[in-house]
């Protein structure tokens, strides 16, 4: 089953901390990748550009409409995902478990798979 590590930072604190803690955090998770490569189980893994960057995209009645960032203030951000893969859900909770980014930001786990029942 493949997994994906949605991370979730406040949007407040990437934006007060300071280089040096941002490479820090980059390298944990530069390693914690490099683990999961060794392991034959990574799939792929980036950081996200910042919000002011994104573009918003809706079809309504037919109509699209697209809006830049930055967005309305949100309480968190998506800053990255990593995607891997292993055998069952334990494993994938273990795996998150370990994710550096746990300790700074929210870590939200997910299996992709096609899915069209409700949530």
């Amino acid at each position: 089953m493949a997994y994906m590590l949605l991370v979730m930072e406040e949007s407040k604190r990437k934006r007060s901390r300071t280089p040096e803690e941002g490479r820090r955090e980059m390298a944990r998770m530069g390693a914690f990748v490099e683990d999961l490569k060794a392991r034959g189980i990574w799939k792929g893994s980036d950081s996200l550009r910042s919000v002011t960057e994104g573009v918003r995209v809706e079809v309504r009645g037919g109509q699209r409409t697209f809006v830049d960032g930055p967005f309305t203030e949100s309480k968190e951000i998506v800053g990255g995902y990593v995607v891997f893969e292993c055998a069952t859900r334990a494993e994938a909770l273990e795996i998150a478990g370990q994710c550096p980014a746990a300790e700074w930001s929210t870590v939200e786990l997910r299996e992709i798979g096609v899915c069209y029942e409700e949530d």
